[in-house]
């Protein structure tokens, strides 16, 4: 385990840090002791303890990792509040619907994405509108830039004239462009809405099936699409359609909400989020959302969250 630590404190230093870190650790165990004779039969000694120096160059080095800690932290604080900017602060009037969402990072960045907004380049301007919902594959700092250059690319991407398959093929095809060979996916689920005649048509590109509860209690999922983004160049992806009546629900998700731990390592599941919507179907999308946000916290307890929470709920009226 010491040589364990060592490693891997070791491998997360600079090259000119790695040396000094070695030369601390020599000091450290250097005790010598010379004996030098001189005229009169006298002996001199000369005692040489590297510990101090040792010590003092170990403190050098901590006080420069806690000075790029403090600066990192720093960035990250900015780059927190920029990415707030990409997230839309409150949910837009959607005729027809009434709209909830929320995001909790699991560190100070986050790889998730949502967003609802009018399409002007539908065929008919102002009628439609983009229900999204993304999961970058990772945490922190990488999947926090990869959600940038996503939310850019569909954000131009929806301003042209093209069908739902054809945005999400070209934002597949630009994403592969910065997958790192497929390591870097993003799963997603895109929908356009249609108010006038309540259609949902969506792409599900292997993102969590969102739930769609009817009113009258059946139950569907939301499946069909393709692979996630950023995998295979030119995939194909193809269209569901729903129609949504009064009453429904629909409930989209990350995997961050199914698979959240508690001390036990048990996940929150599916069904348990199944529950608490069965529970408060009468009460409003934010209303349930502080619910099932409420009955996570519950569920994790004290328990590390590992990764990035993201609840989008719409209710037809």
């Amino acid at each position: 385990m010491a040589k364990q630590f060592l490693w891997a404190v070791f491998d997360k230093l600079t090259p000119a840090r790695r040396v000094l870190l070695l030369i601390a650790l020599v000091l450290l165990f250097a005790n010598m002791q010379v004996s030098s004779p001189e005229k009169g039969h006298e002996l001199r000694v000369f005692q040489f303890d590297g510990s101090f120096w040792g010590g003092l160059l170990l403190a050098v080095l901590l006080v420069l990792e806690i000075a790029d800690r403090v600066v990192m932290k720093r960035d990250l604080q900015i780059a927190k509040e920029i990415q707030a900017w990409l997230l839309p602060p409150a949910p837009p009037p959607v005729p027809g619907l009434e709209i909830a969402f929320a995001t909790r990072p699991a560190n100070t960045v986050a790889g998730d994405y949502y967003d609802v907004f009018p399409r002007p380049a539908a065929q008919t301007p102002g009628s439609e509108y983009l229900i999204v919902i993304a999961d970058v594959a990772g945490k922190s700092v990488p999947a926090a830039m990869l959600m940038a250059t996503f939310q850019a690319s569909l954000k131009t991407l929806a301003a042209t004239a093209s069908s739902l398959t054809e945005l999400v093929g070209r934002m597949n095809n630009y994403a592969c462009g910065n997958s790192q060979n497929g390591r870097r996916f993003t799963t997603t689920f895109i929908a356009e809405y249609d108010p006038g005649s309540r259609a949902l048509n969506y792409v599900n590109a292997g993102h969590n099936p969102p739930i769609l509860r009817r009113q009258t209690g059946a139950v569907e999922r939301l499946t069909a699409g393709g692979i996630p983004l950023g995998i295979r160049q030119d995939a194909a992806y193809h269209s569901g359609a729903v129609s949504l009546e009064g009453g429904d629900w629909l409930v989209i998700f990350t995997d961050g909400v199914t698979e959240a731990e508690n001390a036990h390592a048990d996940e929150y599941g599916e069904a348990r989020l199944m529950t608490v919507l069965a529970a408060n179907l009468a009460a409003g999308p934010q209303a349930l959302l502080n619910q099932i946000m409420l009955d996570l916290d519950r569920f994790a307890g004290d328990a590390p969250q590992h990764d990035d929470i993201t609840l989008l709920l719409l209710k037809a009226v």
